[in-house]
């Protein structure tokens, strides 16, 4: 009878700690995202270029080269390579949550009581054994197993451990985010290079023929045909072409030192083909349909895994507030005599006893925590809709850049070409005495800067389709 009304008023206190805790907020309603554009422009081909591996993308067998020593070197991939080790960790000590904790223990002490205390003079009167007292002061010694669990009943602890997975999972995509980002930087940087080195050329030609043209100016002054101010006209020019020779070896510098740094070595040239790169075509370009870069790019992946987890953070902390359940579970042997620690069954012990427990005054910790987790979850949905914005314009703009780009390299080709015959033109004609210095020197500074710009326009052509393909999602697979 005593039992059974211990019972009732067991399921009673439940109920209560149930009303109370289901006392608790409402998440705040969400801004659904919004869908992305059909196409990127009229087409919508679905052809992807980001299909495409890396190693089959690029046909510099240099370039390959380049990248996959980066890929199996970088430091900042390597970092990133333990955020996922520290996440995989995280989801192990989550899921270790969801089992009871069993530990054994062992332990040996001695009391003593006073003598005019109840334990005291009960111990006193009371014997062990017939004729044996109980000692004074008294041993204990405990060897024994221990259990906890925390029961799961409102999923917080599976939740718990959902948002550690989705947060390692996010680790990954960041990781191959990283990867699409150094194979773009590699290939961007190995294209300056090889730029530079095409530059140094036009410039030394361009000081061959400005040392040519001075030195007939310097003839044409000892004939009387030309003054002293032409020839240091010429000279002037020839110096400042020398002084831009040195300008772009200090670049090629920089570059070599800043794919080591890519590449994790020290100082060293950088393999590569250093000639005909005006002749390099920029691959063909296909972008499929905006809907693609939601499973391509590593970047959105991420936000919406770490969308994922917020949601379900905040599911965990909404869980605080309900009654939670502990089960605690002893078994042992416990004696103050090493000699009676296996009499059995006098030296067993054990215990079995089962706590619920709910918050009900001053909830404030369990409330902020809450709105936290809420303002986290709508921070997470914005980030994911900026990530998705931001991916479409970044393609968008690549798209545009490559048309234009094109458009104007056939135009500079046009303008290098007619310069070129300019500078023949006006040499000979200056031979003739038919045009004065200025316009020979006008015209060959004229040619050497559109030189320099087609070679720059090449390279920003070449950078652009790598934009697009990392921009697209490329790189990672």
């Amino acid at each position: 009878m005593f039992k059974s009304k211990i019972y009732q008023y067991s399921i009673v206190v439940a109920l209560c700690l149930a009303v109370i805790g289901c006392k608790a907020p409402q998440t705040i309603a969400e801004t659904p995202s919004k869908p992305v554009p059909e196409s990127f422009g009229t087409s919508k081909d679905t052809t992807n270029m980001s299909t495409i591996k890396w190693n089959q993308f690029f046909k510099d067998p240099n370039l390959v080269e380049l990248i996959d020593t980066a890929l199996k070197n970088n430091q900042e991939l390597n970092i990133t390579l333990q955020e996922i080790e520290i996440a995989k960790n995280d989801v192990r000590v989550k899921k270790g949550l969801l089992l009871p904790t069993v530990g054994l223990r062992a332990g040996a002490g001695l009391e003593k009581v006073g003598r005019y205390t109840s334990q005291g003079a009960g111990d006193a009167t009371t014997e062990i054994k017939p004729g044996v007292e109980t000692p004074d002061p008294l041993p204990d010694y405990t060897i024994g197993a221990y259990a906890n669990w925390e029961v799961d009943i409102w999923k917080k602890l599976r939740n718990s451990k959902k948002a550690a997975v989705n947060r390692y999972l996010a680790t990954v995509e960041g990781k191959n985010f990283v990867i699409t980002n150094l194979i773009a930087e590699v290939a961007d940087s190995y294209y300056e290079l090889l730029a530079l080195d095409s530059q140094l050329d036009i410039v030394k030609q361009t000081i061959e023929l400005q040392s040519n043209a001075m030195e007939i100016v310097k003839i044409q002054k000892q004939a009387a045909r030309a003054t002293e101010l032409a020839v240091q006209k010429f000279q002037a020019e020839v110096l400042t072409s020398k002084s831009l020779e040195f300008e772009i070896l200090q670049k090629i510098k920089e570059t070599e030192n800043k794919i080591n740094f890519l590449l994790a070595r020290y100082p060293q040239e950088i393999k590569r083909d250093k000639t005909n790169f005006t002749d390099l075509l920029p691959a063909t370009v296909n972008s499929g349909i905006p809907s693609q870069l939601l499973s391509n790019r590593p970047d959105i992946k991420k936000a919406e895994l770490e969308l994922v987890a917020a949601k379900l953070d905040v599911k965990v902390a909404r869980a605080e507030f309900y009654p939670s359940l502990d089960i605690s579970a002893a078994f042992g042997v416990r004696a103050f005599k090493p000699a009676y620690l296996f009499t059995f069954p006098e030296s067993l012990l054990y215990s079995v006893a089962g706590d619920l427990a709910a918050p009900l005054i001053n909830r404030n910790a369990i409330k902020a925590e809450f709105k936290s987790a809420n303002a986290r979850q709508l921070q997470a949905l914005y980030n994911y809709d900026r990530t998705v914005l931001n991916a479409y314009l970044e393609v968008s703009t690549q798209l545009s850049k490559i048309e234009n780009l094109q458009k104007g390299y056939d135009l500079k080709s046009q303008q290098v070409d007619a310069l070129n015959r300019s500078i023949d033109i006006s040499n000979d004609l200056f031979k003739s005495a038919r045009v004065d210095y200025f316009e020979v020197l006008m015209t060959q500074r004229d040619a050497l800067e559109s030189k320099l710009e087609l070679i720059e326009t090449k390279k920003e052509q070449l950078n652009a389709v790598v934009h697009v393909y990392k921009d697209l999602g490329g790189g990672w697979k």
